[in-house]
């Protein structure tokens, strides 16, 4: 029942492991044109244990991306499209009657893969954007009386559409919150629009049976030892102090501009903290560093804060983003 990914022999050393997620990302930056940012992000995610929210048009690569990076996982990818219609057992599945036996039996559902594309997450009802809470947040499934563990790893990257909102439903905050990292994309660059048709060529031509290039393995073996190794990344005293305050300061801004104070509801969350951390390691040893710098705190604030932050009706009036809020703060927060 459970998804299981390709586990390679023992004896993976931290070097390999490293080269491994240097060719993956390269690999995927050659399929995923224009989106660098979306590339890191899904790396970033897999590192630190989370899931992904993308927002971004139509025809920006979110389900290449994902697919290209199950394809490199040996991983089980399922895509799942969220309609009003959905129900919560069409994504956990459902105890069945067996008239033979006289017993239920537990039917999975698309969430037991280890790969999961949530495609326009928004369209779905509160109740079932509700049924992924228990999945994501403890990688499990609860049906009746019994607990079903999800296979590892385990990643969901759910997509919303920035442009049509007519039959969305926003997502519950609780929901919002167990997303590690919330990505916003836009269109690529001249150079990259005549890439991406280069590619696009040469996919059509693959589909006439022209050879494709096979994409780099990443065995779940290395991926659980990089994980351990972006644990085990140096952080300094005051670099970690830099990234609690950083979400301190978004609780209590009046500490630091009471202007901005106003323009904040709500701060992010304690689980805001530790995906700062556990990003900003992910984001220094993707980039081949062995100790974590302010610089990477930084580099992933936004996307790790931006759906944390309620903002108030004063600054929705003002046509004040989360965005601009959180450049505030790393404005404001000094380092040491």
């Amino acid at each position: 029942m459970n998804a299981r990914i390709a586990i390679a022999a023992e004896g993976v050393s931290p070097g390999i492991n490293h080269l491994a997620f240097r060719n993956l990302r390269q690999h995927l930056q050659s399929r995923i044109i224009g989106q660098a940012h979306l590339v890191d992000s899904l790396l970033i995610a897999l590192l630190a244990d989370g899931h992904l929210m993308v927002e971004g048009a139509p025809g920006l690569a979110k389900t290449t991306a994902i697919k290209e990076l199950a394809a490199a996982l040996l991983g089980d990818f399922r895509r799942l499209q969220f309609t009003p219609d959905l129900l919560p057992g069409d994504l956990t599945g459902t105890d069945v009657y067996r008239p033979g036996s006289g017993e239920f039996q537990f039917q999975a559902g698309p969430l037991f893969h280890n790969l999961i594309l949530a495609d326009e997450i928004n369209r779905a009802p509160a109740k079932v954007q509700s049924a992924l809470l228990e999945a994501m947040g403890e990688q499990q499934i609860t049906v009746g009386r019994n607990t079903y563990p999800l296979p590892r790893p385990f990643m969901v990257m759910a997509t919303q559409n920035p442009i049509e909102h007519e039959g969305t439903y926003p997502l519950p905050e609780a929901q919002l919150d167990r997303f590690l990292l919330y990505v916003r994309i836009g269109y690529p660059d001249v150079n990259a629009e005549r890439a991406i048709l280069k590619l696009a060529r040469q996919q059509a031509k693959q589909a006439f049976g022209a050879p494709s290039a096979r994409p780099p393995q990443l065995s779940a073996k290395q991926l659980f030892a990089a994980r351990e190794e972006v644990l085990a990344m140096y952080m300094a005293d005051m670099v970690e102090a830099y990234a609690v305050q950083l979400v301190l300061a978004s609780r209590d801004a009046s500490r630091y501009s009471e202007a901005l104070a106003r323009r904040i509801s709500f701060g992010a969350s304690p689980r805001a903290t530790i995906a700062l951390d556990r990003c900003a390691r992910a984001h220094a040893w993707l980039h081949g560093r062995d100790y974590v710098s302010p610089e990477d705190v930084q580099a992933v604030a936004h996307d790790v804060l931006r759906h944390r932050i309620l903002i108030s009706f004063e600054a929705e009036a003002e046509g004040i983003t989360a965005d601009a809020i959180i450049g505030e703060l790393l404005q404001l927060v000094p380092v040491a």
